[in-house]
């Protein structure tokens, strides 16, 4: 049996974007466009066995991933300074 990952907030963050991209109508629609081909060879995705081939989406420029993750650990997952109800809130985002 393999080791089992952590489960740590960076791994948590980081599986749930996965998994959105990986549902994206964008990716979707791009994979479909080509007819699930890939653009520079023209190879088709295929799953059958010995002759697997998997199409990645690419983007222009790249996405840093880990400067994603670190963004949205640093704002969702910082200790919050207080609580405050809906409307005390929207109020005081309103002031800023």
């Amino acid at each position: 049996m393999g080791k089992k990952q952590a489960n740590t907030p960076r791994s948590r963050i980081r599986a749930a974007l996965r998994q959105l991209w990986m549902r994206s109508r964008e990716r979707a629609a791009a994979l479909k466009f080509t007819g699930y081909t890939c653009w520079e060879c023209e190879v088709k995705q295929s799953t059958a066995k010995g002759r697997e081939v998997k199409l990645e989406v690419h983007h222009d420029p790249p996405i840093e991933w880990g400067n994603i993750i670190d963004d949205i650990a640093k704002k969702l997952l910082e200790a919050p300074q207080y609580p405050l109800c809906k409307k005390c809130h929207k109020a005081k985002h309103k002031k800023n």
